[in-house]
């Protein structure tokens, strides 16, 4: 298994996908996102929401605000709607995914 630069805990099983950072030959870089898994309706897909908190100063009060990612999920990596993940960015897979899965948390 490769070094992919963070403390995460390795997955158990192997796998022989290109686009897997453990397994493959995919290079992970720059944002580390934690969200939880909204959808996994898509083939190798899954879609991450994030919360986040904004100020508005006119009313000094906070709104939540959210964001979906779209990551590439490994084989070796299982991962169910609701569950708590971290993924980071690689370089383009498609049209919108730009983010790959590197753990459960």
């Amino acid at each position: 298994m490769r070094d992919i630069g963070i403390k995460v805990k390795e997955p158990e099983r192997e796998c022989d996908d290109p686009n897997c950072p453990w397994h493959g030959h995919l290079k992970v870089r720059g944002v580390v996102i934690k969200g939880k898994v909204v959808s996994t309706a898509m083939q190798r897909t899954v879609v991450v929401e994030r919360e986040r908190l904004h100020y508005v100063p006119k009313y000094e009060r906070y709104e939540k605000r959210t964001s979906r990612y779209k990551a590439h999920l490994p084989p070796c990596i299982d991962v169910e709607k609701g569950d708590e993940v971290i993924i980071m960015e690689c370089r383009p897979l498609s049209k919108t995914k730009h983010f790959v899965v590197v753990g459960k948390k």
